[in-house]
């Protein structure tokens, strides 16, 4: 099986063999094409699940890449219910299928109340109650692309790292202050609100959960390539 993680930025893939990864890699999504000759050193899939959130143009290319093989490329979205999860968006269908992937691994791992933090080029963080109830989340900039944000919209704020400071004395310290402590209260809100109930676990992962896990201060497993692990149960669980 083949699982294809088509994010805002990147492309994550995985080769499962027998519940294992035997293959993976990731490449920016303007080299997704290069994928093609990767592919073609691995054997034939039986199934290709897909979660793409890269809009029409991006689910042709990955239908073209895939076209090595007489298997169709199967795209998720999100539904009522699926693999233990249940869904109380208003729209279930509009979830997107990254965060519903992410919602399905976060449940298998942990099987108990849990914000599900996952941190890209945007940060989404979503709420699971204990009986597997996607109950709602947030959606926000990520890091880089708040930093970002700043340098285009201001004349004098430039676009470079700084470090986290209590009161930060210096433009660039400022910036990479603000970014973080942003997404921190966001995270941490939406943990209280949850916690509130009973006890809770944060699932974290994503690029950028690297500048975060030792500042949350809360109870928290890190778990890379949520939105993968989630394509595999669902390919699992429909087999």
């Amino acid at each position: 099986m083949l699982l294809l993680d088509a994010g805002n930025s990147r492309c994550k893939w995985a080769y499962v063999e027998n519940g294992a990864w035997v293959h993976h890699g990731a490449v920016d999504n303007a080299e997704i094409a290069a994928l093609q000759q990767t592919f073609a050193g691995l054997p034939q899939p039986v199934r290709v699940i897909v979660s793409n959130v890269g809009g029409l143009a991006r689910e042709q290319e990955l239908r073209q890449l895939c076209s090595l093989w007489p298997v169709p490329p199967e795209f998720v979205t999100a539904c009522r219910e699926a693999c233990g999860v249940s869904n109380r968006y208003e729209e279930p269908s509009r979830l997107g299928s990254d965060r519903w992937a992410a919602l399905i691994a976060a449940w298998r791992r942990v099987g108990q109340r849990c914000l599900v933090v996952n941190c890209g080029t945007a940060t989404t963080v979503d709420a699971l109650s204990e009986r597997g109830e996607f109950i709602g989340g947030l959606i926000l900039p990520g890091i880089t692309l708040m930093r970002q944000s700043l340098s285009r919209g201001t004349a004098q704020l430039p676009d470079v790292q700084g470090q986290i400071r209590d009161f930060p004395c210096n433009t660039a310290d400022a910036i990479h202050s603000g970014v973080l402590r942003a997404t921190l209260g966001a995270i941490r809100h939406q943990y209280e609100l949850l916690a509130a109930d009973g006890v809770a676990v944060c699932v974290l992962g994503g690029g950028a959960a690297d500048r975060l896990q030792a500042l949350l201060g809360m109870p928290l497993q890190r778990v890379d390539n949520l939105v993968l692990e989630g394509l595999q149960v669902i390919g699992e669980t429909s087999a």
